[in-house]
């Protein structure tokens, strides 16, 4: 069964930015496909060229380090693309996509994820601007674990998953991504430990709440003073 066009999807997700023709469209294209949690949906260095839109359900994006560990290296949610990078260039894949619980998805082959945007410029110019966003993510994080202290970096990747994600809870806003200290810690690049007295000292600052697999932001403008260093 396919999403109902007027689903509510993360704001910052691809098909939130969308328009309602836009969206309709493209959640109609290639085939429905659902998974269990844990199941690989594409795998690093392989030659695949096919996209999954994330209908409902989240991701998560890792890379293997020179040293041969896992780096997790982004999360991604129901109206999200992935895949998108390897159908546009014809390349291998950079990173894996594991589900982090159950998904359902729209599987597209690069043929009519080709086609899609060609016929619909506004999609093809929201797929650049997409990639770019997540370069940038890319780069930022990576700029970040060799200069900044751990305060900084957790304060700016929650901030950016607040913006991305983030989902009104009354006053606070929620990161509408189920996180665990681990999967957190990793996103920042340092460790769990660490991570958790920064954590701490934010909630005791008042400036964000923590529950089991739950963020809340309790005050966007402090963070944000922290994440700016």
């Amino acid at each position: 069964m396919s999403q109902p066009v007027d689903a509510k999807f993360p704001p910052g997700s691809f098909l939130a930015g969308l328009s309602r023709t836009a969206r309709t469209a493209l959640l109609e294209l290639g085939v429905a496909r659902e998974f269990g949690p844990g199941k690989i949906l594409l795998r690093e260095e392989d030659t695949s060229t096919h996209v999954y839109l994330l209908v409902d359900g989240c991701v998560k994006i890792t890379g293997a380090t020179p040293d041969g560990h896992l780096a997790l290296l982004a999360i991604r949610v129901g109206g999200d693309l992935v895949g998108e990078l390897a159908a546009m260039d014809g390349q291998p894949r950079v990173a894996t996509v594991t589900t982090a619980g159950r998904l359902r998805t729209r599987l597209i082959t690069q043929a009519e994820f080709r086609r899609f945007l060609l016929a619909f410029s506004d999609v093809s110019l929201a797929v650049s601007g997409s990639v770019g966003a997540k370069l940038r993510w890319a780069t930022r994080r990576r700029i970040d674990f060799g200069s900044r202290e751990v305060r900084i970096r957790l304060a700016r990747v929650l901030l950016e998953l607040a913006t991305s994600y983030g989902v009104s809870a009354g006053p606070h806003l929620r990161i509408g991504v189920a996180l665990t200290q681990p999967e957190l810690a990793a996103l920042v690049g340092a460790a769990e430990p660490t991570v958790h007295r920064s954590l701490a000292q934010l909630r005791r600052e008042g400036i964000v709440e923590t529950g089991y697999r739950r963020v809340c932001v309790c005050d966007r403008v402090r963070l944000a003073v922290i994440a700016d260093g």
